[in-house]
């Protein structure tokens, strides 16, 4: 593909994954894209094919990072704690920095394609299974409450999900300002250890 035309289908996907967040995926036409983006609607088909190859697109970039994130981290000499909180933090980054995209791959993936569908499945599985193994390896080697692995997995995933709907940079708070107070929130709560208590 041509540096131009890639130039062109990032436009596209940047867009729709806007338009997708704004409307939903199902509330969005290619017209609408196509208006957004000041082309005509059948000049949009020499760059994409349909609105779900946008969508499956959409969702299978993101996976990606999410899964390389994990893949670099897994391999890093460190302990399980800084492994854990290095991924929290690349995972907030990500919501940060792609807010839409995020959007999208979170709400909309069930209007995937069927065969897209499995896929996507299989590489969010993918992803929690590693994580999950981090856990684990992390209270064999003594670092970690040995809690349920899926609640501690499900809980961590759930307390940066709500990042990519809330924050926007007129929030007052930066993005590491932001991942220090989460990281602080689930690696430490929100209870101080050296309070003094009142009889």
């Amino acid at each position: 593909m041509s540096t131009k035309k890639s130039k062109k289908l990032d436009l596209i996907l940047e867009e729709a994954a806007k338009l997708f967040k704004q409307k939903g995926f199902a509330g969005t036409s290619m017209r609408d894209l196509a208006e957004r983006i000041g082309i005509d609607a059948a000049s949009m088909y020499h760059y994409i094919s349909s609105k779900d190859e946008i969508l499956r697109t959409i969702c299978y970039n993101i996976s990606t990072v999410y899964i390389s994130q994990l893949a670099e981290i897994e391999q890093k000499q460190a302990t399980y704690t800084q492994k854990l909180k290095d991924l929290v933090r690349l995972h907030i980054r990500v919501m940060v920095t792609r807010s839409a995209e995020v959007s999208v791959t979170n709400n909309d993936w069930k209007y995937l394609a069927e065969d897209s569908l499995q896929q996507f499945k299989a590489r969010r599985k993918e992803y929690e299974r590693g994580v999950a193994a981090l856990l684990e390896k992390g209270v064999a080697a003594g670092e970690f409450e040995a809690l349920d692995t899926s609640v501690a997995l499900f809980t961590i995933l759930s307390a940066v999900r709500w990042v990519e709907l809330w924050w926007r940079p007129e929030r007052g708070i930066t993005p590491d300002e932001l991942e220090n107070a989460i990281i602080t929130i689930l690696f430490k709560g929100l209870e101080k250890t050296h309070h003094e208590h009142v009889s």
